[in-house]
């Protein structure tokens, strides 16, 4: 068995490997792993860096410009991730206030890119330190509208704090989000440990098209919140392991970033979808813990 640490975070976009870890998936390939859930996508790069884990489901715009040591996206999961929710009562003309968290996620770069379309130029942007203060500023109401992550947008809809006005695919259609990603030192030391939890990776997000239901009660043990918003969530977006395809709209949120300041020259070399072709190319395998 070959033991690793996967750094996750919490949303439809981790479903895939929520359901690898909980059926099995991993360790029908050998792997002994142990699951981590950050706090917040800002700190899973530095803890790849320092090799506290050696996988992570994390924003692919924080794998292209990441400092320190290079990292690598391995597969896509989070597809047209984000929403922008304005407060139940108001038009969105009447927003004034944007709750967004730390700049460089999809989050963030969903609302730059749609605050211009909405009309909010003039809005106030309050920049909290995670997603979960974004989403406790609009139920709190501390602002007038927010940018998350599913399934916490259906989640304000189904408890009448807000509605869900754009979405990422709005924008940039077919966008990734966050994605299954490494270093690229232990890509080139590992290549068949990295083979491996791809192969893992994508049987979970072919578990979670084929049994949305169980599949969001093993995620509300991660997210936190019940299976029936999760399911729900999953009706209007589901992983896709394909998402990092999608190169024009990869490039046309790169050059926002460009614009913005967060990057001086788009980032290249980032992206290794040769693990991914090959576990899709493979035949697939009966779990060990169904037979």
């Amino acid at each position: 068995m070959a033991k690793i640490r996967m750094a996750l975070l919490r949303g439809v976009c981790q479903m895939p490997a929520y359901a690898a870890q909980e059926e099995g998936f991993f360790l029908d390939e050998g792997l002994d792993l142990d699951v981590e859930v950050a706090a917040t996508a800002g700190l899973v790069p530095q803890k790849l860096s320092a090799d506290e884990c050696q996988f992570a489901v994390m924003p692919w715009t924080r794998v292209a410009v990441a400092p320190g040591r290079p990292l690598v996206l391995l597969a896509g999961s989070g597809f047209e991730e984000a929403a922008i929710v304005v407060r139940t009562g108001l038009q969105e003309a009447e927003v004034q206030r944007v709750a967004v968290p730390l700049r460089g996620g999809i989050k963030d770069l969903t609302a730059m890119g749609l605050i211009r379309t909405l009309g909010w130029a003039k809005a106030e942007i309050l920049r909290q330190p995670s997603g979960d203060g974004v989403i406790i500023s609009l139920f709190g109401q501390g602002v007038d509208a927010a940018s998350m992550v599913e399934p916490y947008a259906t989640m304000m809809e189904a408890l009448g704090v807000g509605r869900v006005v754009r979405r990422t695919g709005d924008l940039w259609k077919g966008a990734p989000g966050c994605s299954l990603t490494t270093t690229v030192a232990f890509r080139d030391r590992n290549r068949e440990t990295v083979a491996r939890v791809v192969r893992a990776f994508v049987r979970g997000a072919a578990f979670v098209a084929e049994q949305p239901r169980r599949a969001a009660e093993i995620a509300s043990r991660y997210i936190g919140i019940h299976p029936r918003f999760i399911l729900e969530a999953l009706r209007r977006n589901r992983p896709d392991v394909n998402a990092l395809r999608n190169q024009a709209a990869m490039n046309s949120i790169l050059e926002l970033m460009r614009e913005l300041g967060y990057v001086d020259r788009m980032p290249e070399g980032f992206l290794d979808l040769s693990f991914l072709d090959a576990a899709q190319a493979a035949p697939p395998i009966r779990s060990s813990l169904s037979s």
